[in-house]
């Protein structure tokens, strides 16, 4: 899976804090996907997520991830995914 490209990283931010976006390492992936395959799981806005991601931009703080989809970061507040804490 190509990264995002790091320019265009360095000018993106989460849309609700504002803190900055890094790509989301494999061990937030694995938390998130495992909380998406138990079931139950909703994003910010509500919404079940049953699609695990491939990628995705976690913000500064390591509580919120935003799916990067089809290689586009999809950042909007309602599709943040809250990143379980082990």
């Amino acid at each position: 899976m190509p990264s995002i490209d790091p320019e265009l990283l360095s000018l993106l931010a989460c849309p609700d804090s504002r803190q900055p976006l890094a790509e989301a390492g494999d061990d937030v992936l694995e938390k998130v996907n495992g909380a998406i395959a138990a079931g139950g799981f909703k994003n910010k806005g509500g919404t079940d997520v049953d699609q695990a991601l491939e990628a995705g931009l976690v913000r500064e703080d390591g509580s919120i991830v935003y799916p990067v989809r089809d290689g586009i970061p999809v950042l909007l507040v309602e599709e943040g995914l809250p990143v379980p804490q082990a």
